[in-house]
């Protein structure tokens, strides 16, 4: 991808050559590799095939939903999303900038991953923040007992509701997890409920993440059992692989025990940051993200890209590709938030950006007609796996030979 050159560069013959040959192995990979008799092979005499859907497609989804704004006070963001592999998008996100009136300098922020079905995802994203607001918390006064109540009854309602109208809709099945970040004046307070996850870079380091709530964590597994539920396979009773979420009703019927002592707690994860001039970027992204990249190799890879680009919705972008290409079969959803002091246009940098770029072209080049001299078929996987080995210079930081 080029980030530090014209924007409008016609992809070499032999580069297209390359993704054709790829889509045809990843495809017949899909086909053939996740269940069920393998390509070709015929089920015994006598036996029934049984066909299971599959949650995944023969060839991703790589179209992008892209969305960029900004708030007076400073702060500007952009949003990506892709379906990818998954058979059915079930991401949805809820972007405010300012949330108007006394709360005018606040920012509202969440990324919905929905499981089971994307209804619950969807209407959690219309309504999570109505009902944080309608608990009259936040205020002038910013005081961070206050506003954290106010996430966690509005976490707590949103559920409650939801339960009315799943039964009233006939759709109490699914759920979806939630990560969301509450930015005032003076703090910043993020609010985890499941695995997705946020992340702060602060002077080119990571400052504060959230904890994943899953069933094999301790208190976790052990609020699960005291529920009447087991943990197997790393998965509620071996099936859910969240321990907190909106919704997934069927495991919210225990007896005699509130809404946060259940298999499934729809209680988040409230923690308060306070704000520093040294805030660079905010990270909100869904395990899709997560599940492929660390936390410390994000933080690099994206200090690294805003010192190439302008357009954040371009970072977002590169970022779905990365995880994409490191082998996310997951939905990929993520909002990159930067404050003032985030990194800037490096001139440096991109006159670097552009000999790599310049390096890595020559090198596919060579390495394409190697193994065309060779009487093989070069595809992108036999062409990374060439690079992979060869000491190349100034690749991005946490993003290596995947981000290019």
């Amino acid at each position: 991808m080029r980030t530090s050159r014209k924007g409008s560069v016609e992809m070499p013959a032999f580069v297209r050559q390359l993704v054709k040959e790829t889509e045809k192995r990843v495809s017949s990979f899909f086909k053939g590799g996740r269940g069920g008799a393998a390509e070709g092979e015929q089920p015994g005499e006598g036996e029934k095939e049984e066909v299971i859907p599959s949650p995944y497609l023969d060839r991703p989804v790589l179209d992008k939903l892209t969305e960029e704004g900004c708030a007076r006070w400073g702060l500007t963001y952009a949003l990506g999303s892709m379906q990818g592999w998954r058979a059915n998008m079930e991401d949805f996100h809820n972007c405010v900038p300012q949330l108007g009136g006394e709360l005018a300098d606040w920012s509202f922020f969440a990324v919905f991953d929905g499981h089971a079905g994307s209804t619950v995802a969807q209407y959690c994203s219309q309504h999570l923040l109505g009902h944080m607001l309608a608990t009259g918390g936040m205020g002038p006064e910013d005081d961070p007992q206050r506003v954290k109540g106010a996430i966690i009854e509005g976490f707590l309602q949103t559920d409650k509701h939801l339960h009315s109208v799943a039964r009233r809709e006939g759709w109490e099945r699914g759920g979806t997890t939630v990560v969301a970040a509450l930015i005032s004046p003076y703090y910043i307070y993020f609010a985890n409920c499941g695995d997705s996850r946020a992340m702060l870079c602060r002077s080119g380091q990571v400052c504060f993440s959230t904890e994943d709530h899953k069933p094999y964590c301790p208190l976790e597994k052990e609020r699960i059992e005291s529920a009447g539920g087991s943990v197997s396979i790393q998965r509620i009773n071996g099936s859910l692989a969240v321990s907190r979420g909106l919704g997934d009703f069927s495991y919210k019927g225990a007896e005699n025990r509130t809404p946060s002592q259940q298999m499934v707690s729809p209680e988040p994860e409230v923690c308060v940051v306070e704000r520093s001039p040294a805030d660079e970027f905010l990270v909100l992204a869904c395990d899709g993200v997560w599940d492929t990249i660390s936390n410390e190799e994000l933080c690099a890879f994206i200090h690294n890209r805003l010192r190439v680009c302008t357009d954040l919705r371009d970072v977002c972008t590169q970022v779905i590709d990365l995880c994409l290409y490191k082998g996310s079969l997951d939905n990929i959803s993520i909002i990159l938030l930067c404050f003032p002091g985030a990194p800037q246009l490096s001139a440096e940098a991109l006159h670097q950006e552009a000999e790599l770029e310049d390096l890595l072209e020559s090198k596919v080049a060579e390495i394409y007609d190697e193994l065309c001299a060779r009487g093989e078929e070069p595809d992108l996987l036999s062409v990374l796996t060439v690079l992979a080995s060869t000491v190349i210079p100034g690749l991005p930081p946490g993003g290596g030979i995947q981000s290019k």
